[in-house]
């Protein structure tokens, strides 16, 4: 007997893989071998593209499998058995996407070989686009380029042929595939540094706002979606707490500006199973509202920190509480949500920490409008170093329509009466260090953080756990409208929580000491360049 031919040292090693997450690192370092000199944005979709080609085929083979089963019990005649094996309506009627044949991943493995692997990927994501039109325009065409290593890109195609993505603790290969998507998400947010905050948010902060924000049903938008992080963990987070079959209890609205960005957004939310309507196509919120009509139950958004060059109408309905500064988009991203928010809609958003003192252009009076008006819920102070992409520290702004007993969507029982009252959480001191530079928010942490918020606001699942609310010095206090107005309208959560109570010795790590200063440190040269400009701003009104 011959000696069997040896795969390549990656396809070896992924054959020894036990685990998704190994099955992720090695299909990274396959992958990153093809970077070469293609530009970071298009080595994005092209790998993403690969992953996204092949979620679409397995789901159409399982579907493809389950109902030959179906047919055999019936009793189809054999010779009739191909004609409803392909019929369409039998797999987008299941919300599984139609691959024709030569688009299948069986198809495009066979022919990887044949050293026109470029032109068969290309070929395989047109015919899937003309087959699907919810996919038009949405799948990356730019495999038969020639920056692209053709051998490399056909042993990528053989590894993810043969990667189980099942798993060993038999996961769904959605799920796993899902996974392996968001990995790549991750990683390539890491690889791009600060421009890859405008498709991702640390999946920690996303986790945090869906944890506090509870969105079990009904609408959610987020007006700057990114790679829609948010609706996944939307659907994830109904899906641990009341099962997979409650996905569809909410409708998604989302809108990206990055064409690129929204394709991967588009590719995100199917290879999970979530039908969204990110519109047609990408486009400015600010200038080319896509959703202008809608009323959302909740609202999440990372929008771009104290973007400059934005779409500014002096003369826009949404600018209800002041018009924003043409220098600062901070104050037109909230107000813009607010515009968005249904009778008892919520919102949790992330911003620069400048956004909780700003008195710059206007923006105090803005906020000011905002706490009079009873719109803020909850602000929240996040640690430094959870964001790579940027060393600005953040804040959460956690919105709500309606802080009356009966606000709270979706609850029969009466929750807790806080209009005039807004809750203040420092979590400056929370998360763990992952690695040097990145820190996390720990499940402990998230738990503690939406359970001050839940118990604050008596919603049924603090009632149900028997949770109370008190203020805990250094930690979250509830302040009244006359105590923000006697701090000027600041919204910066350690004024109000004051000093935690002493203890007998302190425990703090001084890596975690470090990074709590530093975050500080970045804060006050966040305030001093604003300082800065409006000097500058004043002395060019002085006729000289």
């Amino acid at each position: 007997m011959p000696p069997r031919k040896k795969k390549p040292a990656d396809q070896a090693e992924l054959f020894t893989a036990s685990t998704p997450k190994e099955i992720q690192a090695i299909l990274w370092k396959a992958a990153d071998k093809l970077r070469g000199s293609m530009d970071a944005n298009q080595y994005k979709e092209f790998v993403l593209g690969l992953i996204f080609l092949k979620y679409v085929s397995d789901a159409f083979e399982e579907r493809r499998e389950q109902l030959a089963k179906e047919l055999a019990e019936e009793g189809i005649a054999e010779d009739r058995l191909e004609e409803f094996l392909e019929d369409q309506d039998e797999y987008t009627g299941h919300h599984v996407f139609w691959v024709p044949e030569s688009a299948r991943w069986s198809s495009i493995s066979a022919n990887a070989k044949s050293g026109n692997v470029g032109e068969v990927l290309d070929q395989a994501m047109d015919a899937i686009m003309k087959a699907n039109p919810s996919l038009t325009g949405v799948l990356p065409k730019i495999f038969n380029k020639d920056n692209v290593d053709k051998k490399r890109l056909a042993e990528l195609v053989d590894l993810i042929t043969d990667a189980r993505f099942g798993g060993s603790d038999d996961k769904p290969a959605q799920d796993v595939l899902g996974e392996v998507y968001e990995y790549f998400l991750g990683n390539f947010a890491r690889a791009e540094g600060k421009r890859g905050g405008e498709f991702y948010t640390p999946s920690s902060v996303v986790r945090l706002l869906v944890e506090v924000l509870e969105p079990y049903e009904g609408r959610v938008y987020d007006p700057a979606c990114g790679s829609g992080g948010m609706f996944v963990q939307a659907a994830k987070f109904i899906e641990a707490h009341r099962g997979r079959s409650h996905k569809s209890d909410i409708s998604v609205y989302g809108q990206e500006l990055n064409e690129r960005t929204w394709r991967l957004a588009k590719m995100n939310l199917a290879i999970h199973g979530i039908d969204g309507n990110l519109a047609a196509r990408w486009g400015d919120t600010f200038s080319d509202d896509k959703h202008p009509d809608l009323k959302a139950d909740y609202v999440m958004a990372n929008p771009p920190f104290n973007i400059k060059d934005w779409a500014r109408n002096e003369s826009d309905a949404r600018w209800k509480y002041g018009v924003p500064p043409r220098g600062n988009a901070n104050y037109a991203w909230l107000q813009h949500m607010i515009s968005k928010l249904g009778e008892r809609g919520t919102a949790g958003v992330v911003l620069a920490n400048g956004s909780m003192s700003s008195q710059q252009s206007g923006e105090g009076e803005i906020r000011q409008a905002l706490v009079d008006g009873d719109m803020v819920a909850c602000m929240v102070a996040l640690p430094a170093q959870l964001f790579r992409t940027t060393a600005i520290p953040a804040c959460l702004w956690f919105l709500a329509k309606d802080k009356s007993p009966g606000g709270v969507k979706g609850q029969k029982a009466a929750a807790a009466d806080r209009r005039g009252e807004i809750l203040f959480i420092d979590a400056r001191d929370m998360g763990e260090m992952v690695d040097r530079t990145e820190r996390v928010l720990t499940e402990a942490d998230l738990a503690k953080i939406a359970g001050t918020y839940h118990a604050w606001r008596g919603t049924a699942s603090a009632k149900d756990a028997g949770a109370s609310y008190a203020d805990v010095p250094g930690f979250c206090a509830s302040a009244d409208l006359k105590t923000i107005q006697d701090h000027g309208y600041v919204l910066t959560p350690g004024r109000y929580v004051g000093a935690a109570e002493a203890e007998e010795e302190d425990a703090e790590a001084v890596s975690e000491k470090i990074a709590r200063l530093t975050g500080e440190l970045y804060e006050l040269f966040d305030k001093s360049d604003e300082l800065a400009k409006s000097v500058r701003e004043q002395l060019e009104k002085i006729d000289v």
